[in-house]
């Protein structure tokens, strides 16, 4: 018998033919033989040939009858050689793979048992996720908040129209594990302190998917978030982690740690985050559909970057994320009793002496780097008095102490930012209508005061309110601007003839004249307000009264 096969390399799939050409009128033929030589195989069978040889001549048998016995016995059948071949070479090749590709296979069936496995869906998240309600309760919140189209280009009002079309569409395929998200598109904003924030801004379609997932998720991790957390939780806010702050500066802890955190949103830890996600969230397809959110990539410039780490700071998906992140940071804390105060990426911790105070900011830095992965701005990091007015800013409020005790300051810092932003409402020369600048300027002071009205400012509110007066009675000064008109307008407010000529023909500033009597005897607060003027003293008694 002679056996010839081809000189080629085994490839790595064990898929390539073995030529084998036998002179006993096998002809040549082409047999899948897997995972055993073919020389292997003919020497065991000349081995039990001459094994059975022997065994017959010694019980007497001729040489001969054995060897036709044997011949017989052996007789080439090919359909069932073939059958013996493939069941070999099966069994083989699936133990050959799974020695060599094991951590493959395992995630390919892995992935399948998620998507396809009702078992792997307890509690059914994912269902609740796509619930009818729940997606309408998404959409009415996304269209609520009036955000901007994500890559495709598509509004709210358009992916209404859309998903009355497609929406079955979209849950089967979400369902099925089909969908993939769209990238987001990226947006950078400036910085209070100079700088760029960049945002990714998804589509229209995905926030609402992310919407939903957050109204299922909420429940979950609000009863395991700490009570020193302030950041996107419902009912509470930065005027709560102010007051929380305050309250334990009254029980003696006066030394704050600042921790500030570089690009946080841009470098939380994938792998990281979706292990401890898996802790409390069962349904691994939900889990799944956070992993291909977070790693959905971000297009700049027309080219779209794969996102390997952080959560694109714009998504409705995001801020639970970074709760559930730094939820780890607030437990490891409270085991040890320190005070931790937290609103997303702003975290305070308190200690009652500066040495403590040392030794917090190196614990927490260790802590932060070495076990969430994060960078902290050893700049800007730093222990500091709580009643430091310069130094300690938290949410742009600061602490003060007189002998009435412990109050709260609106910090240098957002004043100067409030009043440069009500210079701009109230420029001369882009101030246009008075009642749509008035307009404007109650639109702004009444947020301003909303965020601050916690803090005691009584004396600074009533001087930015008596500035902002003069501001408007300039602006209105300007608008008449030839002194006929001026003169005319004085005489129709109650001025006399003569009060009204000399005003009127006044060589002095805009602003010297919006100070002068004469117009604060004809443009009134009063009168002013009637027109609708937004009353900044007024409005901060009517909420402060609240604390």
């Amino acid at each position: 018998m002679r056996v010839r096969l081809r000189n080629k390399s085994k490839p790595n799939n064990y898929t390539e033919l073995c030529g084998i050409n036998v002179a006993d009128r096998w002809r040549e033929r082409n047999v899948w033989y897997l995972g055993r030589s073919v020389r292997n195989a003919l020497k065991e069978v000349t081995i039990a040939q001459s094994s059975a040889e022997r065994t017959e001549v010694s019980r007497g048998h001729s040489s001969r009858e054995v060897k036709d016995q044997i011949n017989r016995s052996l007789k080439y059948d090919p359909e069932r050689r073939n059958e013996q071949m493939d069941a070999e070479n099966k069994e083989s090749c699936l133990q050959r793979d799974s020695a060599e590709r094991k951590g493959y296979v395992r995630a390919h069936r892995s992935f399948n048992r998620i998507w396809k496995e009702r078992d792997s869906a307890e509690p059914d998240i994912l269902g609740k996720i796509l619930n009818k309600d729940n997606l309408n309760r998404a959409y009415k919140r996304v269209k609520a908040n009036k955000g901007a189209p994500g890559v495709d280009g598509m509004t709210v009002e358009e992916a209404f129209l859309w998903l009355r079309e497609h929406s079955h569409e979209l849950t089967e395929r979400i369902r099925k594990g089909h969908y993939t998200p769209s990238p987001v598109r990226r947006a950078e904003i400036p910085k209070p302190d100079g700088g760029v924030r960049k945002l990714g801004i998804p589509t229209v379609i995905d926030r609402i998917i992310q919407q939903a997932m957050s109204q299922q998720l909420i429940p979950i991790y609000e009863p395991k978030f700490s009570d020193g957390s302030f950041g996107y939780r419902p009912g509470r806010s930065a005027k709560d982690a102010v007051q929380k702050i305050k309250e334990y500066a009254e029980q003696g802890y006066t030394r704050a740690v600042v921790l500030d955190l570089s690009k946080y949103f841009d470098t939380l830890n994938h792998e990281l985050l979706v292990n401890i996600l898996r802790r409390d969230v069962k349904d691994e397809r939900a889990i799944q559909m956070i992993k291909r959110y977070l790693r959905s990539g971000v297009m700049e410039n027309g080219v779209v970057v794969k996102t390997e780490e952080g959560s694109p700071q714009g998504g409705n998906l995001s801020p639970l994320l970074a709760n559930v992140y730094l939820n780890e940071f607030d437990q490891e804390f409270n085991k040890r009793g320190v005070p931790c105060i937290r609103y997303a990426d702003d975290i305070v911790l308190l200690a009652k002496s500066e040495r403590a105070s040392e030794r917090l900011l190196e614990s927490s830095t260790k802590y932060l780097e070495g076990t969430l992965k994060l960078k902290v701005n050893r700049e800007k990091s730093r222990t500091v008095s709580v009643f430091a007015i310069r130094n300690f800013k938290y949410l742009g409020f600061c602490f003060g102490k007189n002998g009435k005790g412990i109050y709260v300051r609106v910090h240098g810092k957002s004043w100067k930012k409030a009043k440069d932003n009500l210079r701009k409402l109230t420029s001369r020369s882009k101030c246009g209508s008075i009642v749509k600048t008035m307009e404007h300027i109650k639109e702004y002071m009444r947020g301003w005061l909303n965020y601050y009205s916690i803090a005691d400012m009584k004396n600074n509110i009533e001087g930015l309110n008596g500035w902002l007066y003069r501001r408007i009675r300039m602006c209105i000064w300007k608008q008449w601007k030839l002194p006929k008109t001026r003169q005319r307008k004085l005489i129709g407010l109650g001025m006399p003839e003569w009060v009204a000529s000399e005003g009127a023909y006044s060589r002095k500033s805009y602003w010297r004249m919006a100070g002068s009597g004469v117009l604060n005897r004809a443009l009134t607060k009063e009168r002013l307000i009637n027109w609708g003027f937004y009353d900044l003293a007024t409005a901060y008694q009517s909420m402060h009264v609240n604390y």
